[in-house]
């Protein structure tokens, strides 16, 4: 039997609108610090979505032992940074190893616990948010070539641009719904795609593709993204903030803050690594 599926007993402005805030916040974290300080602007930025990340995963999805699994989310951050930062020829398959070493140390983690109540499923949490935690480090090979700077920036403002209209649109009108009681349409998804492919469009002189035609596939792929992980990070904040069968906000059970930061940071996670392959390819 499948449980069922999750009431949508937050309003729409409270579910959106932080949301928005946190994405805009995070974009001018990643393009502003580099600007000020360069490399090490860019990875101080890049650490502080993932600390922010681990914390706010491990308060909304509940995973046991709490402070065991911010410690293993925490090294695992630095150790995937280092390995993208120290390296003269960087590449995204160093972080097999931190993914393969973090996965283990997971593992132990887990079956250390006195009570392993939730063992699969906070096992499963973990494993996810290493994967994400590697996927934000990817960000930091966005500025390693010449043209890195301005590939960065049309990117990220690219993939803020979609999470921004996504929201907005989906604050007025999230129809029709891409998933059950989830409150996000799919004409938000269109105009986050479409958003995302403007940004990229107008930013081609900067970074990125050089042709109109290349950049508009570019900038869709990346808004695309964004718009499918806005869909699932809505629906993990919808999950964590409402009981099933009562239909009912569980009000102190998740910090706004944690929902918030949530929604924002996985699509930039998962908008990494696709950046850096899609500029490959075209």
């Amino acid at each position: 039997m499948t449980s069922p599926a999750p009431q949508a007993v937050l309003p729409a402005r409270e579910h959106h609108l932080p949301a928005t805030g946190v994405a805009v916040l995070a974009v001018l974290l990643l393009v502003g610090l580099p600007e000020v300080l360069g490399d090490l602007g860019r990875l101080a930025a890049v650490l502080v979505l993932q600390l922010g990340l681990v914390l706010a995963w491990v308060l909304v999805t509940g995973i046991q032992g709490f402070a065991g699994s911010l410690a293993v989310g925490a090294a695992a951050a630095v150790a995937a940074d280092l390995a993208l930062v120290l390296p003269e020829r960087p590449a995204l398959g160093k972080l097999l190893v931190v993914l393969g070493v973090g996965f283990l140390v997971a593992v132990l983690q887990q079956m250390l616990r006195r009570q392993r109540a939730d063992l699969v499923a906070s096992l499963a949490g973990s494993v996810f948010l290493l994967t994400t935690i590697s996927s934000l480090a990817a960000l930091l090979l966005l500025g390693r070539s010449a043209s890195g700077d301005g590939r960065a920036l049309v990117a990220l403002v690219a993939v803020g641009a979609a999470l921004v209209v996504g929201h907005l649109v989906d604050v007025v009108m999230p129809r029709p719904q891409l998933a059950d009681d989830v409150p996000r349409g799919l004409l938000g998804l269109v105009l986050a795609v479409a958003a995302g492919a403007a940004v990229a469009f107008l930013g081609r002189s900067v970074g990125g593709p050089g042709d109109a035609r290349l950049a508009l596939v570019y900038g869709a792929a990346l808004g695309g993204v964004a718009g499918l992980m806005a869909l699932v990070g809505s629906y993990l904040s919808i999950e964590a903030t409402a009981d099933p069968e009562e239909s009912v906000l569980i009000e102190e059970s998740v910090a706004p803050w944690a929902l918030a930061v949530i929604q924002a940071v996985l699509p930039l996670a998962a908008c990494g690594p696709v950046a850096l392959a899609v500029q490959m390819v075209l």
